[in-house]
């Protein structure tokens, strides 16, 4: 009994012994099948890209006519208010017109009054030059005598003093034409400014007559009145400059987008290209342009320096309002039907290879930010991803990448196919494993 005991007990023990074996085996087996699993693979795939800049912007008319006031007052009347659709020539506002028409009136009799002293000056002036001719006449006759009374004197016909007397008038006589001559040359002068008188008080007069006009405030075009900055009773002063009393858009429908983009993204905008944005007045919608300007003037805000982009855009249904901020993504770059891979292919590195030094010291394992090169930079561009070995092993594969979303990169040449697995992540072994190697917990646990 004490033998079959014995047997009875050896045998659990083996059997007990190759249980253990068996499982440390199949541990063993399984572990490393675990092992060779250590990473997350995508794999390479044919589709589009299209490559972005985004910015923030207003929406603004694309023409804002800022209706003011030449000439000061008191607002009498306002014919047009927010919203409201003018046409050009529309009477929209009217200054108390008193003083002004006051002032033509004025002016008017200056007109009159100056003409009137014009025809005087030329009434002098013919009187004048009648005077001439008088006094011209005078020194022939007296010349004529003082011809006859010279021989008469030489035969003593006649005494000396007739002679002196006839030679006094004579002198005379010359004398008043003279005087006739300075006379007419003065009321010549003063029919002139007679006329200068006249074309003053004509030129004050218009000037009148414009200031009046201008107490009318007219539409300059069409469009829609987006403020009004006056009542009825306000006095406006146009002393130093315009008082801004409306702000006409010109036509709201059509509407711009102006812009701010970075510097380091200008140099890849460009008239004619595509663009989206999104309003927070309507999230759910997309609204779409084209980029119309790119201005030179920069804007300098806390050191960062942007450029005004301007994106036309078509507004029929005059759901975009000014004023509203716009999300703007401009269609820097699109292509179709290409091989693309993910940019976390190309930010992944193994242990391996960080180990030895490779990555970031070699340049070129990971794809610039979207946004951040020049189109030029982003034709070409060396690279370099992780395969699979046959072994399960990562093995680098040298590409040359194209245009880039931030997401996926365009491959225009390497050893890449559509369909080929690259790693994007190293995933951590089975956590039934420890870091050493050593025997499962099982065996442990018959150690104690």
């Amino acid at each position: 009994m004490a033998n079959r005991g014995k047997k009875y007990l050896i045998t659990i023990a083996i059997i007990f012994i190759i249980i253990l074996v068996g499982g440390f085996l199949i541990y063993r087996v399984i572990g490393q099948k675990g092992s060779n699993q250590n990473f997350r693979t995508v794999k390479v795939e044919m589709g589009e890209i299209s490559t972005i800049v985004t910015a923030t912007g207003t929406i603004n008319p694309v023409v804002t006519v800022l209706v003011g006031s030449q000439v000061s007052g008191t607002i009498k009347a306002l014919y047009a208010d927010f919203n409201s659709r003018v046409t050009e020539g529309q009477v929209i506002a009217q200054i108390d017109p008193a003083i002004f028409e006051a002032q033509v009136e004025q002016g008017r009799a200056s007109v009159l009054n100056a003409q009137a002293n014009q025809k005087n000056a030329k009434a002098n002036l013919e009187n004048a030059k009648a005077n001439l001719v008088k006094a011209e006449v005078a020194v022939l006759d007296a010349k004529r005598t003082l011809d006859r009374n010279r021989p008469l004197v030489e035969k003593q016909v006649i005494a000396q003093a007739t002679m002196d007397t006839a030679q006094a008038n004579y002198d005379t006589a010359v004398a008043q034409t003279g005087v006739a001559k300075a006379q007419v040359e003065s009321a010549a002068s003063q029919v002139e400014s007679s006329k200068a008188q006249v074309e003053q008080a004509r030129a004050a007069l218009k000037v009148s007559e414009t200031n009046l006009r201008y107490a009318t405030i007219r539409s300059p075009v069409n469009g829609v009145v987006i403020s009004r900055n006056v009542d009825v009773g306000q006095t406006v002063a146009a002393s130093l400059q315009a008082p801004t009393l409306f702000t006409i858009a010109k036509d709201l429908t059509q509407m711009q987008v102006d812009t701010n983009v970075s510097e380091a993204d200008i140099g890849r905008i460009a008239v004619s290209q595509e663009a989206i944005f999104t309003v927070d007045a309507y999230p759910e919608k997309t609204f779409r342009g084209r980029v119309s300007e790119i201005r030179n003037a920069p804007t300098t805000i806390q050191n960062v320096v942007t450029y005004d982009v301007v994106i036309q855009v078509d507004n029929r249904d005059l759901k975009l309002k000014p004023g509203m901020t716009a999300n703007v993504s401009v269609l820097v770059a699109h292509k179709e039907g290409i091989l693309k891979i993910p940019n976390s292919a190309l930010r992944f590195r193994p242990e391996s290879a960080k180990r030895e030094g490779e990555g970031s010291k070699r340049g070129g394992t990971s794809p610039p930010k979207s946004g951040a090169t020049s189109p030029q930079a982003e034709e070409r561009r060396p690279s370099k991803v992780w395969g699979l070995s046959p072994e399960g092993k990562a093995v680098p594969i040298s590409v040359v990448l194209g245009i880039t979303n931030g997401s996926f990169s365009e491959v225009l040449s390497g050893d890449l196919k559509e369909g080929v697995e690259v790693i994007v992540e190293e995933i951590s072994k089975k956590k039934g494993q420890t870091q050493a190697g050593g025997a499962p917990p099982l065996m442990r646990g018959m150690g104690r």
